[in-house]
C-alpha cells in the first residue's frame, strides 16, 4: 500500500493523518502528492481555524520519505529533479497556510518527517519523540529553505550537529536546541495539543492571520534585501480593524464575556 492523507475533523480544528502506519508512516510519492489538496480544502474551509498534524498509530509521526521507492522515483537527474518538485510543492503547502498549522509529534520525526515538522507553526512532542536528518547516511543533498528555516529553530552550530552527525536526538534534546516547543508525556500528548488548538482557534482568526503573515514577512525579509511585502502586512492589519471581530472583541471586554468571534 502506498499510504494516504487523511483529514480528520473536529469542530474549528482539523487534523491531516499521515495515514502509512504498515512503513511507519513514510510517506510514498502519493501521499506528497496528497499534501497540496488537503491544504487547500482546509484553508477553504471557514469552519476550520486551526490544522494540527499527526502520524497514525502510536509509533511514528513521520518516519521520512519512503525510501523503498527512491530507486523508482528518485533515481537519476530527471527523476530526482520531479520528485524534489513533488516534495517542494507539498513543503510549500503546508508552509503556505494562513491558518495556525501545529505539529503533535509522537515516535519517529525523522528526515522528510522532520521537513514537515519544521513547515508548522507549533510542534509538540511526546516524550518517545525520536528526531534526526539522516541525509548524509544516504547521500542526499537538502535544500535551501528547509535548512533556513532548522538553522533558525535551533541556531547554525546546532543545525550542523544535526545534519553532520545525522544521529537520533531525543525530545529533550530537541526541546533544549528549540526544535519543539515543549514535551509532554505520550498518554497526555493528543490532549494537550488539543487544548492549545482550541485555544487558538476560541480567539480572534484574523488577528492570528495577521500576525502569521507578518512574521512571515520578517523571515523572508531578513533572508532576501526587498523581501518584506508591507502592502501585504499592512492590509492583513487592516483588516483586522474594520472587522465585526474587532467590534464584537471591544464590546466582549468592556461586557466582561468572553467575545464569539466569526472571523469577518
Amino acid at each position: 500500500m502506498a499510504g494516504r492523507i487523511r483529514i480528520d475533523r473536529e469542530g474549528p480544528l482539523a487534523w491531516i493523518v499521515f495515514d502509512h502506519a504498515e512503513r511507519r508512516n513514510a510517506i510514498s510519492a502519493e501521499m506528497w502528492q496528497g499534501i497540496p489538496p488537503a491544504i487547500a480544502e482546509l484553508e477553504a474551509d471557514d469552519a476550520v481555524r486551526v490544522v494540527l498534524l499527526r502520524g497514525e498509530g502510536d509509533v511514528a509521526f513521520v518516519s521520512g520519505a519512503d525510501i523503498s521507492e527512491f530507486e523508482r522515483v528518485r533515481t537519476g537527474a530527471e527523476a530526482s529533479q520531479d520528485y524534489e518538485a513533488l516534495t517542494e510543492r507539498a513543503f510549500q503547502a503546508l508552509a503556505g497556510l494562513s491558518k495556525p498549522l501545529v505539529a503533535c509529534i509522537h515516535g519517529f520525526c525523522v528526515g522528510g518527517g522532520l521537513a514537515i515538522a519544521l513547515t508548522a507553526d507549533l510542534r509538540y512532542a511526546a516524550d518517545d519523540g525520536r528526531f534526526a536528518i539522516p541525509a548524509a547516511k544516504l547521500g542526499l543533498g537538502y535544500g535551501e529553505g528547509g535548512l533556513r528555516t532548522l538553522e533558525r529553530l535551533v541556531g547554525p552550530s546546532a543545525a550542523k550537529e544535526i545534519l553532520f552527525t545525522a544521529r537520533l536526538f531525543d525530545a529533550a534534546e530537541a526541546r533544549h536546541m528549540g526544535l519543539v516547543n515543549a514535551v509532554v508525556p505520550k498518554a497526555a500528548l493528543e490532549a494537550q495539543v488539543r487544548e492549545v488548538a482550541r485555544r487558538i482557534a476560541g480567539n480572534a482568526p484574523l488577528t492570528i492571520t495577521a500576525a502569521k503573515r507578518t512574521l512571515r514577512e520578517i523571515v523572508r525579509g531578513d533572508a532576501s534585501a526587498g523581501g518584506f511585502d508591507r502592502g501585504a502586512v499592512d492590509a492583513a492589519i487592516r483588516r483586522c480593524f474594520e472587522s465585526e471581530d474587532y467590534r464584537e472583541g471591544v464590546r466582549a471586554f468592556l461586557e466582561k464575556r468572553p467575545p464569539a468571534f466569526r472571523g469577518r
